[in-house]
C-alpha cells in the first residue's frame, strides 16, 4: 500500500478516536446529569466549555503548526486531549466538570486544522477533497459508535469508565503516530520516488521562510470573512447533534432509552456518507467547471438542504420520520464539511494552519452559542422544536454565505507576501 493510502487510513482512525471523545458525553447526559445533581442550563454551560476552549485555542495552534509542522503538532494536540478525557471520569461536580471539559477543548483545539496541513502537505490538490472526505467520515463513524458503546460501557461498569477508556485509545494512537508520521513525505521510510514526485508535483507549496497571517489581511479580507461566518453557522448546526441531540430525543420525542442509542447513531451514518459524497463531489466539479464553482456551489447546496431538512424534521410527528430527517440534514451538513476545509487550506498557501484555525475558531463560537443558548430557550419556553427550528434557519444562512467565498482567491497575494516576509 502506498504510504499516502496508509496515512489516510491513520487519518481516518484518528478522527474516529476524536468523535469518540467528544460525543460520549452528550449520550451519558442521563447518568452524568443524575450523579452530579446538575441542572439544563449548567449541562448547556458543561458542553460549551470545550468548544469555548477549542476556539479560542485554534489560532494559536494553527499559527504552532505552521511554524514547527503537523507531526509534533498533532502528538501533543492528541496526547492533552486524551488525558483530559480520563481527568473527565473523576468529575465530582458542576464546577470540576466545566473546568475538564475547558481543558479538554484546549488541548484538541487545532486538531483537524493540523490535518488540514497534514493533507496539504502529502496530497496533490486533485486527492485532497477525497482525501479531507474520508477523514471526516471517520469523525462521523465514531460519533455513530460513540452513543452505542458509551452506553453498554455505562450499563456495564458506569459512566465514568467510557471516559477512561476513550483516552487510553487516544494515547496509543498518539504514539503511533509520532513514531510513524514525518512532515515532508521524503522523510518516511521505504516511501517511493515515484510517489515522492507524484505529491510533490501537484502539492503547490512555496519554500520559503515562515510568516505570520497579519491582522491587517484579517480584518480587511472578504473572502475570508465570508468563510469564517459559513463555518460559524455550520458548526451552529453540527454541534447540535454531538450536545443536545440525545436530550431532544429523549425528553423532546419520548425515544425509550433501549432505543436511543441506535437512533442517535443513525444521523452519523447518514454523515458519513454525506462527508465522503460531498468530497468527490466537489472534486468532480472542480475537475470540470474550475475551482470557484467546484467549492462553492458543492458548499452551498450542501448546507441550504441541510437546514431544510433539520426544520423539516422538526415538523414530523413520527419519530422515525424526523430522525431520518434530521439524518439528512447532517448528511447534507457533511457533504459540505471535507469543502470547507479544503477550500480554507487552498487560499491560505503557506499560512494554511493559521487560516484552517481562523475558520475554526468562528466555528466553534457558533458551537458555544448554540449550546448555552439551546439551554436557555429551552427553559423559558418549555420547548425543544423552537431551538432546533432556529438552528434550521442559522444553516440556511451559512449556506447562502458560499456566494461570497472565493477558492481562487489567496488571502495573501504574492505582493502582499513579499512585504509580510521581508
Amino acid at each position: 500500500m502506498k504510504k499516502r493510502f496508509q496515512l489516510v487510513l491513520l487519518l481516518f482512525v484518528f478522527a474516529v478516536i476524536t468523535y469518540l471523545d467528544r460525543n460520549s458525553i452528550s449520550s451519558l447526559e442521563k447518568y452524568i446529569i443524575g450523579d452530579l445533581g446538575l441542572t439544563d442550563i449548567q449541562w448547556g454551560y458543561i458542553l460549551s466549555a470545550f468548544s469555548l476552549a477549542y476556539g479560542l485555542f485554534e489560532i494559536p495552534t494553527g499559527i504552532l503548526v505552521d511554524k514547527f509542522g503537523p507531526r509534533v503538532t498533532l502528538f501533543r494536540i492528541i496526547l492533552l486531549w486524551s488525558l483530559f478525557t480520563i481527568l473527565t471520569g473523576w468529575a465530582t461536580g458542576f464546577y470540576f466538570l466545566i473546568i475538564v471539559r475547558f481543558l479538554f477543548g484546549a488541548g484538541e483545539a487545532g486538531a483537524f486544522p493540523t490535518a488540514s496541513v497534514v493533507i496539504a502537505r502529502w496530497f496533490p490538490a486533485i486527492e485532497r477533497g477525497r482525501v479531507q472526505s474520508v477523514m471526516w467520515m471517520g469523525s462521523r463513524f465514531g460519533g455513530a459508535l460513540a452513543p452505542i458503546i458509551s452506553l453498554w460501557l455505562a450499563n456495564l461498569f458506569g459512566w465514568r469508565s467510557v471516559f477512561y477508556i476513550f483516552g487510553t485509545l487516544g494515547i496509543i494512537w498518539a504514539t503511533v503516530w509520532f513514531f510513524w508520521f514525518r512532515d515532508e513525505p521524503s522523510e518516511i521510510k521505504n516511501i517511493s520516488d515515484e510517489e515522492v514526485t507524484l505529491i510533490n508535483a501537484g502539492r503547490n507549496l512555496k519554500k520559503s521562510k515562515h510568516t505570520l497571517l497579519p491582522l491587517r489581511v484579517i480584518v480587511k479580507n472578504g473572502n475570508l470573512w465570508a468563510l469564517m461566518g459559513m463555518y460559524h453557522c455550520l458548526l451552529y448546526g453540527a454541534y447540535f447533534y454531538m450536545s443536545w441531540m440525545p436530550k431532544y430525543l429523549r425528553n423532546g420525542r419520548g425515544i425509550p432509552d433501549e432505543d436511543l442509542g441506535w437512533m442517535t447513531s443513525l444521523p452519523f451514518v447518514f454523515g458519513m456518507a454525506g462527508c465522503l459524497a460531498g468530497g468527490f463531489a466537489s472534486d468532480y466539479f472542480v475537475k470540470r467547471k474550475g475551482l470557484t464553482f467546484g467549492r462553492r456551489y458543492v458548499g452551498m447546496f450542501g448546507l441550504v438542504m441541510a437546514g431544510i431538512c433539520m426544520l423539516l424534521g422538526t415538523y414530523a410527528e413520527d419519530n422515525t420520520v424526523s430522525i431520518i430527517l434530521l439524518g439528512l440534514g447532517l448528511a447534507f451538513k457533511d457533504f459540505t464539511l471535507p469543502v470547507a476545509w479544503a477550500v480554507a487550506t487552498e487560499i491560505g498557501g503557506k499560512n494554511a494552519g493559521a487560516v484552517s484555525g481562523t475558520m475554526g475558531m468562528a466555528g466553534q463560537l457558533g458551537s458555544v452559542v448554540m449550546a448555552i443558548a439551546f439551554g436557555y430557550i429551552l427553559t423559558a419556553t418549555d420547548s425543544y422544536e423552537i431551538p432546533v427550528r432556529l438552528i434550521g434557519c442559522i444553516v440556511i444562512l451559512g449556506g447562502f454565505l458560499w456566494l461570497r467565498i472565493d477558492a481562487n482567491k489567496p488571502i495573501l497575494d504574492n505582493e502582499e507576501l513579499e512585504i509580510v516576509s521581508e
